[in-house]
């Protein structure tokens, strides 16, 4: 997952850019604005004189939302005050509670209006102010503002032992009053409470395993603020730690695994290695470990040995114990003696990547979910390292589809596709109002810009849209309305604190980011939550932040990555064939029907984003709205999204495509399952056919964006700036769509990154060794020797391969019949990286070129690059650190002049779910300050501070399965 920032360096990818994400020309697409009018309000409520026995009060209803004809606004006093006489309006009282109606000149207030009246009262003990105001039931806090707060122990990560007390402690403070408590929360229950600066705690009685802990601050008001939840682990006592829990060894051979302690002893320790059960011809060394106070987390290395005796495979396990500490035990698996080193290093990656000590995944009952990363501190296209996306979930798959060929066990396959449809593709309760979707209508429209600060975008209802021509024969084919995709980004932990439509708990909970034009970077975006139920953010929730329209209803949306749903049944075409040549196949045939399912409605990033037609589309009212299937590309766009109104009695729904198709998404071998495979057929009427033509469709724009040199240029867009602006004279045009030689985001430049390159091509590579495919060859036989010149591969794991590129002039205009040579599309390598999960799939595309090709130039080069790889294991996996010169944009604030940091429109205000302030000075950072209790901050912060970028190793876990997953390649290939 590589990532867009404007420090130059492209250290990520984002997988939906453009307005559109999650309908930026969707995200308020509402189609159906007779939705109920949402109250919003803040209540100013002033103590304008006070004696010893009363008081006056002025209060102001501000009016945030809709326009209010009529209100009725209540409160409680908190220390038993009696209103006595009030002006601009009537009241009544019943013990503590306040009702006030208005009078006739402040009984309407618009938008952004106010209301204001007075009143005198009597005095209780005290003269608390009122914190409950609701104007029509609705809650308003008023003008007073939640105090912050930030927990400072324990730490992210941190271990304790079981009867351990873990200290509690945390910052507070408030703005417009004090501080009256801090509760500490653990796994979401009171567990300690102070009333005074510092503010400490201590929680006891915590039982194994992983927690999470919390702090809430509540200030004079009654006004609180929570912390996200900071993740620990609570070990059984003093715990030995080996790792990985899963070792293979060859027959004959041997391997090792870690041992550790868990926590710091206080003396030193003797842990006893043994076989605790299995075969005895596996024996292990040393018997015996030492640790001491300052070795006690340093891993000692055992050896399993494997008896060279020939016999049947077997297996053993090893316990590490010592008095007084919960053992630690291992599973040593035998393989064949003549199994490759490349299907070694698989299963050792493998056992690493599963092994739950190195923290690839969260665990929710019986189900995994793999995080983008091991690490927290991270910003690419995520914008949290504990963040997922619909990418990891393909790479998932593939991980374990591998495995399954390897081991002929295809429960973890299964599993990973139930945790996929689980917690990534939205349920039934998730896209409520599917059912109200008008497919002749899809959606409104509204005009993408280049800068943020063109934003919201203004709906138009006044442009024509077509007709969306799969709707239905979608739900005839599978019986419902609703959407079997991936969107693409997932809170796991709930850092931010959406939970799920609002909740502020459940995780993982759906989010988003990217949302306004080809400029906004990762550390410009605000993230929001899929579905925005106005509890967080400001009057409308995030909703007013993108588009402009007269109102706002509450809503769910969503964004597919057309290359990961893609990817997903790429590799269940690769699990179909291999557990065929088990016998297996029936094992994984309700898999392959959901991948056919998810396949067909993955055509709807094969239309124009409001199905308009298909070439020479310019104007937005002059282009026309498309037809039955006249407004499809049949490519792969960047996105496809989906959402809807939550109330399911005034309910609306939208879904759109997008124009604009980047190279790197192209996947011509899930075309080929789809359209070729009886296994994957998709049950729809056209499905089969649509895949047919995509596939040819898909081969052609590769073979038209092929530069001279070798490399693929960017793509096309049927919507020149997502507007349908008028492209610059003399653009060429593929079936009427206009080249452009970086499509969907411009900063930095989208096709620089080589990693687009390698994920493309390797699915075109095995697309030819699979099925000897002429036009994937000629793709291949001119792309391989321009990516092998720029390449090298020395010795002790050294290696460099191409990371931005440069492009120049532009392919011919397509001509299907005669196609041009691109004579005037060239492109430069401008450097070299050593990213370890490109160099894998760049390392794929090799081997499977080589194998149907029989050249020994890429053999040579993508055994090298597996080679240099296996040079840069820890315990974790393969990793090499990286400099992030880039982490200088945390603290950015938006600039009119340089257009960089976070844009928030002029006088809109509000609030992340941990009080975060979003405003006119908000920077990555300040919308984000949990940042600021990461371990890994302080090499952050030193940076910010005028000292070195810092050094992270990171371990991405596409990256990490990409890796694996080609050592299993080759062992397939030339095993």
């Amino acid at each position: 997952m590589r990532l867009r920032t404007k420090a130059g360096r492209l250290r990520g990818r984002p997988l939906v850019l453009g307005i559109a994400i999650a309908g930026l020309a969707g995200l308020l697409q509402l189609v159906a604005p007779t939705a109920q009018a949402a109250v919003a309000c803040s209540v100013n409520y002033t103590v304008a004189s006070d004696w010893n026995s009363g008081f006056v009060a002025d209060v102001t209803i501000k009016n945030e939302g809709d326009p209010i004809a009529g209100w009725t606004l209540t409160w409680t006093f908190p220390n038993g005050q009696q209103v006595t006489n009030l002006w601009n309006g009537s009241f009544t009282q019943s013990g503590a509670k306040v009702t006030v109606l208005p009078v006739d000149h402040n009984r309407n207030i618009g938008t952004g209006g106010t209301a204001t009246f007075g009143f005198q009262g009597t005095r209780g003990a005290a003269n608390g102010k009122p914190t409950d105001f609701a104007v029509n039931g609705t809650s308003c806090t008023g003008g007073n503002k939640a105090p912050t707060v930030a927990v400072t122990s324990p730490t992210a990560a941190q271990t304790f032992q079981t009867g351990q007390a873990i200290p509690l402690a945390a910052t507070a403070s408030d703005t417009d009053g004090t501080v009256a408590k801090v509760d500490f929360l653990a796994d979401g229950v009171v567990v300690a409470t102070d009333t005074t600066a510092p503010y400490q705690g201590s929680w006891t009685g915590a039982s194994v395993g992983d927690h999470a802990v919390s702090a809430r601050a509540t200030d004079n008001l009654g006004l609180a603020a929570s912390t996200t939840p900071v993740p620990i682990k609570v070990l059984a006592g003093a715990t030995i730690v080996a790792t990985p829990s899963t070792v293979n060894v060859k027959q004959g051979g041997t391997a090792k695994f870690g041992v550790t302690l868990a926590s710091q002893p206080s003396a030193s320790v003797t842990v006893a290695v043994a076989r605790s059960s299995g075969s005895t011809d596996l024996t292990a060394t040393p018997t015996s470990l030492t640790f001491t106070t300052a070795n006690w987390n340093t891993p000692q290395n055992v050896t399993v040995n494997s008896a060279a005796n020939g016999g049947d495979l077997v297996t053993a396990a090893f316990s590490a114990t010592s008095t007084g500490y919960t053992a630690a035990s291992v599973t040593v698996k035998e393989t064949s003696a003549t199994t490759s080193p490349f299907e070694e290093a698989f299963l050792t990656q493998y056992n690493k990547i599963k092994d739950p000590a190195s923290g690839y995944f969260r665990k929710f009952g019986d189900l995994l979910v793999p995080y983008h990363a091991v690490e927290t501190l991270m910003v690419e296209a995520p914008d949290h390292g504990h963040q997922t996306t619909s990418e990891a979930f393909s790479y998932y798959l593939w991980l374990e589809a591998s495995y399954g060929k390897l081991s002929g066990d295809w429960a973890p396959f299964k599993s990973a596709w139930a945790s996929m449809e689980k917690f990534i593709i939205p349920a039934k309760a998730d896209q409520p109002t599917n059912d109200k979707y008008n497919a002749s209508k899809p959606a409104t429209y509204a005009p993408e810009h280049a800068t943020m600060d063109a934003y919201p975008s203004q709906l138009d209802t006044s442009v024509a849209v077509g007709s969306d021509p799969i709707a239905a024969e979608l739900k005839s084919a599978y019986g419902t309305d609703d959407i079997y995709g991936m969107h693409w980004l997932l809170d796991v932990d709930n850092t931010l604190g959406f939970g799920r439509c609002g909740d502020g708990t459940t995780a993982p909970s759906y989010i988003n980011t990217y949302q306004r034009g080809s400029s906004e970077s990762v550390f410009e975006t605000i993230p929001q939550p899929s579905c925005d139920t106005f509890k967080h953010g400001g009057p409308n929730g995030y909703l007013d932040l993108f588009t402009k329209d007269s109102s706002y209803a509450k809503q769910w949306k969503y964004t597919n990555a057309p290359d990961a749903d893609a990817r997903a049944v790429q590799v269940a075409l690769l699990a179909d064939q291999w557990a065929t040549a088990q016998g297996k196949q029936a094992e994984i045939a309700p898999e392959l029907a959901k991948a056919a399912k998810m396949g067909d409605y993955l055509r709807y990033a094969m239309f124009d984003k409001y199905f308009k037609k298909i070439g020479n589309c310019v104007g937005p009212v002059a282009c026309p709205a498309g037809t039955g299937k006249d407004s499809s590309h049949y490519l792969m766009s960047w996105y496809y999204a989906w959402g809807g109104a939550t109330d399911t009695s005034a309910g609306w729904a939208w879904r759109i495509g997008d124009g604009a198709s980047h190279q790197g998404y192209q996947n011509p071998l899930a075309a080929y399952a789809l359209a070729k495979v009886p296994s994957l057929k998709p049950k729809s009427a056209t499905g089969q056919q649509d895949w047919t033509k995509s596939m040819d469709r898909q081969l052609e724009v590769l073979q038209w964006l092929q530069s001279a040199d070798g490399g693929i240029a960017g793509g096309v867009t049927n919507s020149w700036e997502g507007h349908y602006g008028t492209p610059p004279a003399g653009t060429p045009t593929f079936y009427g769509m206009y080249y452009d030689a970086h499509p969907v985001w411009r900063d930095p430049p989208s096709n620089r990154w080589f990693g687009f390159q390698v994920w493309q091509m390797e699915r075109t590579a095995s697309l030819y060794q699979m099925t000897g495919d002429p036009r994937a060859k000629k793709i291949l036989d001119k792309w391989v020797p321009w990516a092998i010149a720029n390449t090298t591969v020395g010795a002790n794991g050294a290696f460099q391969i191409p990371n931005d590129m440069a492009w120049t002039g532009a392919p011919d205009t397509w001509n299907a019949g005669s196609p041009g040579a691109n004579a005037n599309l060239r492109v430069n390598v401008l450097n070299h990286s050593q990213d370890v999960g490109v160099a894998a799939s760049y390392a794929k595309t090799l081997l499977n070129y080589a194998a149907k090709a029989g050249n020994a130039s890429a053999k040579t080069t993508g055994e090298g690059l597996l080679t240099a790889l296996l040079a840069h294991q820890d315990a974790k996996g393969i990793a090499i650190p990286e400099t992030r010169a880039d982490y200088n944009r945390f603290d950015d604030k938006y600039s009119a002049t340089t257009k960089e940091g976070p844009y928030v429109p002029p006088g809109w205000t509000g609030k992340m779910p941990n009080g975060d302030v979003i405003d006119q000075n908000s920077t990555f950072l300040s919308l984000r300050s949990f940042f600021k209790t990461d371990p890994e901050w302080p090499k952050v912060q030193s940076y910010l501070n005028g000292g070195p970028a810092p050094t992270f190793t990171y371990h991405r876990f596409w990256a990490q399965a990409e890796i694996a997953t080609a050592f299993s390649l080759h062992a397939e290939l030339f095993g």
